[in-house]
């Protein structure tokens, strides 16, 4: 039977794998039965550091052919990565000004600290410049998955943050990113802009892609695709993703 689309097209964090944490073997396998029958990319706003870590690390089954079908789209797809004689290359980067950078550092760390959300105990720094993107992370990158949930459970203070900020930074996008984080890039980059990018990189249309994401409701990160006209699967977690790929690829 054959599969749905040219090109499924997936979020990472908690839909291909734990928060910041690497592929299980589930995942690892049969993302490499996939990219044997069509192109795969993988979406997020960490950085390529990040994508090796939870990705390419764990994917040493698939073949060089499956490889060269994958694309990788750190920082919410502000840099685009192809395998290419057995290194991966950047192909393009969008990245922030200098003077844009430091607006935004301020801006989020004068309003964290102002309402009460920069912790003094964290796992790694709570601001990073991701070249296109500031990133604010109230427990550092590297914190435990359960910390994060009890951080924030239902995402009230990363999204009165994010809105605070935006207020402070007219010219930029603020938007709420993983569980305990917020995302400042240029206006308009989020993960519709990067299907966009990724149709016109690839060359295959958005109408033979499918995106699969576990936060494609309203006031989801991954919702922003829905623009694009996209199909999408929407995921609770890992375990949902490798059904509906086992699903996909049942012959």
């Amino acid at each position: 039977m054959p599969i749905d689309a040219r090109l499924f097209a997936f979020d990472l964090d908690d839909t291909l794998a734990p928060s910041k944490a690497p592929l299980p073997g589930p995942v690892a396998s049969v993302l490499a039965r996939l990219l044997d029958r069509a192109a795969v990319a993988i979406i997020s706003g960490g950085q390529i550091a990040q994508f090796r870590q939870q990705v390419i690390a764990r994917l040493a089954d698939a073949s060089p052919d499956g490889l060269s079908r994958l694309h990788l789209m750190p920082v919410t797809g502000t840099q685009y990565w192809r395998y290419d004689d057995g290194e991966w290359a950047l192909r393009y980067e969008d990245g922030l000004t200098a003077e844009e950078k430091t607006a935004a550092l301020a801006a989020v760390e004068t309003t964290a600290k102002e309402f009460g959300y920069w912790e003094s105990e964290t796992w790694g720094p709570i601001l990073e410049d991701r070249g296109s993107q500031i990133t604010f992370s109230a427990l550092g990158q590297q914190a435990p998955v359960e910390a994060k949930k009890a951080w924030d459970p239902t995402g009230e203070k990363k999204n009165r943050l994010a809105a605070a900020v935006q207020l402070q930074l007219p010219e930029l996008s603020v938007r709420s990113g993983g569980s305990t984080s917020i995302d400042i890039t240029r206006k308009g980059v989020d993960k519709g802009y990067a299907m966009e990018k990724l149709a016109a990189a690839s060359g295959i249309p958005v109408a033979d892609m499918i995106f699969v994401g576990d936060r494609l409701d309203p006031e989801g990160n991954d919702y922003p695709v829905v623009r694009t006209g996209v199909r999408t699967h929407a995921v609770t977690g890992w375990e949902d993703t490798v059904a509906y790929l086992e699903a996909q690829l049942a012959d």
